[in-house]
């Protein structure tokens, strides 16, 4: 394909694949001394993706167009300079059913233009075409753009090639390829949209599942009277949908139509050598403009400025209503004025913000990701004063989630990174957030940019260059985040580490490779761990090794061998291993298959083997299924011997269309508290000192872990001291998807398209114990509001049309585990709940006048999605029944 078009594009200059034998028309051709007068109409459509012509909003532009024959080449005669004159020009609503919504009534086109824009309009302009192909445009350079482009689409209708054939052209669009269909007077124009290259470049969200999609048609037919174009029909639409969703799209439709209504006498055909010399003796401010749309800047007078949109958003944005869909929608409508905004406009918004309205702000202006709002985020904020943590990592985490981070972000954090750091928390923060941005600039195809190669260097040599724990532990966290290839080896290493901390991390870290890169090395040192060939190692690590074991296509010997431990494991890691293969089984996860191979050997099932009793578990299950997406969850659950949490691993997964999302993890994990109950450890975890904490992963990024406590006095402590809130392990802002695009419409017209997710988060774990009535409690609590927004405008400056998309829903999900162990064996009560949550959708039109005047068509749909609690196994339904009735 690659080879066809260059090909092609050696071939544009004589317009075709194949050049054509001389005397036949590769164009159509004018005659000299003749007045050709063809009507012509442009109408720009915008709409939901389902919706009518009648709930549209656009505009539609009518006049009448003269063109005549200029000059021909001596030698070619399909070499030829045409003039253009545009005259009666006509703006007119698309919908003649409009009425009171007619926001043209009452309007001339003078009024609407101005002089300037009516004086231009009126100009004549040329197209130098060769082998009907647009060889040159020319108007002139004062010309107001909008104008300019307007003719250009015009223009580009006078190119095409009379026969069969794919090619390369330039017109309005860009550098597009092409696909001719001639038959029998008519020729079918098919423009390969996604082709088309043009300087006006937008950007996107990486992750399919987040992101935004566009599909885009354009076709023109002409139909021919005696070798020249009698009318031409162009039509092209282009939808934008959330992958997530796509009933939140938008739709635009552009049509032109330009008829030929007769003919008479016209001017001569000037003398001159060559086509740019006759266009200099007619006027010489005449220039070549190039046939490409060129940059439009809408100008916005009655735009408010940053300063007085944040005092109108700010009470959205208070703490308190972060469960609400107001502040993600207004996050999102402060991002759009923060990328306009100067970096000293922004300064005066984040020193005037409140105290807790300012991380929202702070989230806001990171997730701009604009030169200005970095610059003022480094001026704000001071790493070297531990008193400003909490806007720290707020602004650290924003640029984790960044949509689509260049490389002076990740210099920025390289550069705190290297000086003074108030906070250990912060440093840890600012290592591995770094990680997670050189995952993203190595999708974007930006991993050998000289940032990226001196933090890839830095995190994946440091860890065998200290011996600092906590230093090892943050750059092997760093090195999760970044899913580099090169550090698989470093994982495979630090897998058989002594240190649980070192042995958890690299495997749930190797578990995040895609399984071509497990290779046959990386599965022997997983299959040492889990089988303890070289040392002891603790539950949770032996539980990580097998999770990758069984996410890794495992062979018919490993899945046996894995089979065969069952029964020879301590108690509660037997039952936590049954439960993940029934739930393998049972949800046909892709280990299922070679799991049922196995199990027709006895040996490897049986009832000795398929009967043990515990209290841990895995279980998986959906959480919703639709067309566009499929979330999922898993919950697993392993405990000590001594009946009290060892680790607990919440999951929730979105998929579409073959690509997945870690939407979230929540991972408590506690050890050495045996003491408390005076229990006897199990067998490699006897000297482990007292801890409690929480890892959490959102969105594919792994945040800085939290501890609830470390060592016996700080247990002890903590113990007294707890008030039973649970202890905030994320909570903020994130802008989720982010697409923005200028698409550029054949008529020459430009279409702005502004597609964004916002998501409001309060993620919130706690762990208590109560000696007294021997029970312990954990809680991962996560609230969260969820709104898509969906803009497409066409702003001509003289009139600004668009409609708006949108979705938004709030809700909150429980994961609670309540285990009594005042009697053997223990009780153990997981539940997990979603409480009713509303769900709507908005579609709104627009239309403005620079003086002010607008109309607005709002409408929504609005439902609810009832509450539920989400099955897990039988058996914890029944263990739940007698938790509540012993506490009853």
């Amino acid at each position: 394909f690659h080879a066809a078009l260059i090909f092609q594009i050696s071939a544009a200059d004589c317009g075709c694949v194949s050049c054509v034998s001389s005397g036949v028309a590769a164009g159509p051709r004018l005659n000299n001394n003749q007045l050709y007068k063809f009507s012509y109409t442009t109408e720009v459509l915008l709409n939901k993706a389902r919706g009518s012509k009648e709930g549209s909003t656009g505009s539609r532009i009518s006049c009448e167009v003269d063109v005549n024959l200029v000059w021909r080449d001596p030698n070619n005669d399909d070499e030829q300079l045409v003039q253009l004159a545009i005259s009666n020009l006509r703006i007119e609503h698309p919908s003649q059913s409009a009425g009171k919504n007619n926001i043209l009534e009452g309007t001339t086109t003078e009024g609407l233009l101005g002089k300037t824009n009516s004086a231009a309009v009126t100009k004549p302009f040329f197209l130098h075409l060769r082998n009907g192909k647009t060889k040159a445009f020319y108007s002139y350079w004062k010309e107001p753009a909008i104008i300019k482009n307007l003719k250009r689409g015009l223009a580009s209708l006078l190119q095409v090639q009379l026969h069969t054939g794919k090619v390369i052209e330039n017109d309005v669009s860009g550098r597009c390829l092409i696909e001719y269909k001639a038959v029998k007077g008519q020729i079918t124009r098919t423009k390969r949209l996604e082709t088309c290259r043009t300087a006006e470049t937008g950007f996107t969200t990486h992750s399919k599942v987040l992101g935004v999609s566009r599909k885009s048609s354009s076709v023109t037919v002409f139909k021919l009277d005696d070798g020249f174009i009698h009318s031409a029909v162009a039509e092209e639409t282009h939808w934008v949908s959330v992958n997530a969703r796509r009933s939140t799209a938008a739709k635009v439709l552009s049509r032109q139509t330009l008829t030929l209504i007769g003919t008479e006498a016209g001017p001569l055909e000037a003398a001159g050598k060559d086509a740019a010399g006759v266009v200099k003796s007619t006027d010489d401010k005449l220039a070549a403009v190039g046939i490409v749309a060129e940059k439009v800047k809408p100008k916005c007078k009655s735009c408010p400025s940053l300063f007085e949109h944040w005092q109108a958003e700010q009470k959205r944005l208070e703490p308190t209503g972060l469960a609400k869909a107001a502040a993600p929608r207004s996050f999102l409508a402060l991002i759009q004025s923060i990328r306009k905004a100067s970096k000293e406009e922004i300064l005066k918004v984040l020193k005037s913000a409140s105290k807790t309205s300012l991380p929202q702000v702070v989230d806001a202006v990171t997730s701009s990701q604009t030169v200005a709002s970095l610059d003022a985020m480094l001026q704000f904020l001071n790493f070297t004063d531990a008193k400003g943590f909490v806007l720290q990592e707020r602004f650290l985490y924003a640029c984790g989630f960044a949509s689509h981070p260049n490389e002076r972000m990740l210099q920025v954090l390289l550069d705190i990174s290297k000086g003074k750091i108030g906070s250990t928390d912060i440093k840890e923060s600012v290592v591995i957030i770094m990680g997670a941005l050189v995952h993203k600039l190595c999708q974007k195809g930006q991993c050998n940019v000289p940032t990226v190669v001196e933090v890839k260097k830095m995190i994946l040599e440091v860890p065998y260059s200290t011996e600092d724990d906590s230093e090892v532990q943050m750059y092997l966290l760093a090195l999760k985040n970044s899913l580099l290839p090169e550090a698989i080896p470093i994982f495979t290493k630090y897998a058989e580490s002594k240190l649980g901390a070192y042995s958890t991390i690299a495997l749930t870290a190797l578990q995040r490779y895609d399984v071509g890169l497990i290779t046959s090395e990386v599965k022997e040192a997983v299959n040492r761990v889990y089988h303890q060939n070289l040392r002891i190692y603790e539950k949770n690590v032996r539980a990580a090794a097998a999770d990758v074991i069984l996410s890794s296509n495992p062979s018919y010997m490993e899945t046996k061998n894995l089979l065969l431990s069952i029964g020879h494991l301590p108690r509660e890691m037997n039952k936590y291993m049954l439960s993940k293969i029934q739930d393998i089984l049972r949800f046909n996860m892709p280990a299922s298959k070679i799991l049922r191979q196995v199990m027709k050997d006895m040996i490897s099932q049986n009832y000795d083997r398929f009967s043990k009793v515990g209290s841990s578990s895995s279980f998986s299950g959906f959480m919703a299924q639709s067309s566009d997406v499929t979330s999922t969850y898993s919950l697993d659950i392993l405990y000590s011997g001594s009946g009290i949490l060892r680790r607990s691993n919440m999951n929730i997964f979105g998929a579409s269309k073959g690509a997945v999302l870690h939407g979230l993890q929540v991972a408590i994990e506690a050890q050495g508290l045996e003491s408390l109950i005076a229990a006897t450890p199990d067998e490699g975890e006897e000297d482990l000192e007292s801890f409690a904490g929480m890892s959490a992963l959102l969105f594919d990024i792994q945040l800085r872990p939290v501890t609830f406590f470390k060592g016996y006095s700080d247990l002890m402590s903590k113990m007294f001291s707890m008030s039973g809130e649970p202890m905030n392990v994320v909570k903020g802002l994130i802008l989720l998807s982010d697409h923005s695009e200028v698409i550029q419409l054949q008529s020459g017209l430009k279409a702005s398209a502004e597609f964004q997710g916002g998501l409001a988060i309060d993620i919130s774990g706690g762990m208590e114990i109560s000696l007294w009535y021997r029970e312990s409690k954990t809680s991962v609590n996560n609230r969260g509001a969820l709104v898509f927004t969906g803009n497409i405008t066409v702003d001509m400056d003289f009139l600004k049309t668009g409609v708006e998309v949108s979705f938004e829903t709030e809700a909150s999900l429980d994961f609670i585990t309540t285990v009594q162990f005042s009697e053997y064996p223990f009780l153990v009560c997981m539940q997990m709940d979603k409480t009713t949550f509303p769900v709507s959708d908005f579609v709104t039109t627009y239309e403005g006048l620079p003086s002010g005047k607008n109309i607005v068509s709002r409408k929504s749909n609005k439902f609810l999605i009832p509450g539920s609690e989400f099955p897990l196994h039988q058996e914890n339904s029944d263990m739940c029944k007698k938790v509540f009735d012993s506490s009853w």
